[in-house]
């Protein structure tokens, strides 16, 4: 292979700008620009979080553009494409564009007649996999991300094994497909008494948390309604939820209409991140994910999980370990009767005990290492030996 290049041109591409996928985007900006290479990154200002578009900018990229991309599919996407387009042929050459989830993966593949640039994809979660998208919705999604995933895409990285088996179910070959699982730093320590005096929780009550944007895919009212059914019988329980998102006010009201006030608490002011060393438990009671930054921030907190199903769950949950697995369901009781087993302390010393020892299994190095061995894989460039690293999180066709 030819090694001349060590130092890449990359288009970095995504629309939203919150949760996991933003909290990627950044982390993998930051790390390909530490590394050496030239980034110039492309996000969407309709949905765009403050503190993303703040740290974005403050990184120091080569480049930071603000162009409109609605969710939505509709007319306006040919105007994005166009701009991207523009962007490409004004700021680069670039040896590779990576568009990251639906609406960036799709105007990043859809390419004019010419010279190719090598397209990357990472869905953050294929629409697909949400399992209340109704059949005609399964198969238009799926049908678009067959179409681009085997003929526009070079690469496409998928965060957790399940979206990778997700993908081959799709149609896609496997040969395009690698498994690259998101990589986190370890929240922070020492907030635990902080945390919950500044809610009134005692430090000996059993707390559960959730963190994630209060949206129908993160399911936050069957959180709510699974504490509700334990708290009577379970008087040092509390939650709290941090968040923010479209689900808030039916979130609040469902919390007075329980009567929870004083029991669960809902906050979007504080990081998530901050939030994890207060926790007990942390829990997520999802529709659908791919690989959620919230799971392995957890998880590197050395926290027990209680995980719906989904995507990324038995990436970091052995049952009956480190926590548990309940059905993907709208019904709370499994939820409910798994939160009323961690009021057994015996058991919850067990489980955070087990968590603890598994904590240092992601980290932010393992990601970009795996990510940019793929970059230069694509390319036809060896990965230079003192890029490499001993942390490797990479399925180069996973069997």
């Amino acid at each position: 292979m030819n090694v001349g290049i060590k130092r890449l041109s990359l288009l970095q591409v995504l629309e939203p700008s919150g949760g996991g996928s933003g909290r990627h985007f950044l982390d993998l900006c930051r790390a390909m620009q530490r590394r050496g290479h030239s980034v110039t990154a492309i996000y969407s200002p309709l949905r765009a979080e403050a503190a993303f578009v703040a740290e974005l900018e403050g990184m120091g990229l080569d480049n930071v553009i603000s162009l409109a991309m609605r969710r939505a599919p509709g007319p306006w996407d040919v105007t994005a494409w166009w701009r991207i387009r523009k962007i490409v042929a004004e700021h680069g050459p670039f040896h590779l564009i990576h568009g990251h989830s639906s609406k960036a993966g799709a105007l990043t593949r859809l390419r004019l007649p010419g010279p190719h640039i090598p397209v990357l994809y990472t869905p953050h979660a294929f629409r697909t996999m949400d399992p209340t998208l109704g059949s005609k919705g399964r198969m238009i999604y799926g049908g678009i991300e067959r179409l681009l995933g085997n003929w526009l895409s070079d690469r496409l990285i998928c965060v957790s094994r399940d979206e990778y088996n997700h993908a081959l179910s799709l149609g896609i070959p496997k040969e395009r497909l690698r498994i690259v699982v998101n990589g986190v730093s370890a929240p922070p320590s020492g907030q635990r008494a902080s945390i919950r005096a500044r809610y009134g929780i005692s430090q000996d009550a059993l707390l559960f948390g959730f963190v994630g944007r209060l949206t129908p895919q993160k399911a936050p009212q069957r959180l709510v309604e699974a504490f509700a059914r334990i708290a009577m019988d379970l008087p040092q329980a509390h939650l709290l939820m941090i968040g923010i998102g479209e689900l808030a006010g039916t979130v609040g009201d469902m919390i007075k209409a329980f009567g929870l006030e004083d029991r669960a608490h809902l906050d979007g002011s504080i990081p998530g991140a901050t939030a994890v060393d207060a926790f007990d438990v942390v829990v997520m009671p999802s529709r659908y994910e791919a690989m959620s930054y919230v799971m392995l921030e957890a998880a590197a907190g050395g926290k027990p999980l209680l995980l719906t199903e989904v995507g990324g769950a038995r990436t970091v949950i052995e049952p009956g370990k480190n926590g548990y697995i309940v059905a993907n369901s709208d019904d709370p009781s499994e939820l409910a009767a798994a939160m009323t087993r961690f009021a057994d302390s015996k058991l919850l010393r067990s489980f955070t005990a087990e968590a603890r020892r598994r904590k240092d299994g992601y980290t932010l190095a393992g990601m970009a290492d795996a990510t940019e061995e793929i970059y230069f894989e694509l390319l036809g460039h060896r990965v230079p030996n003192f890029l490499r690293t001993s942390e490797k999180v990479v399925l180069r066709s996973a069997s």
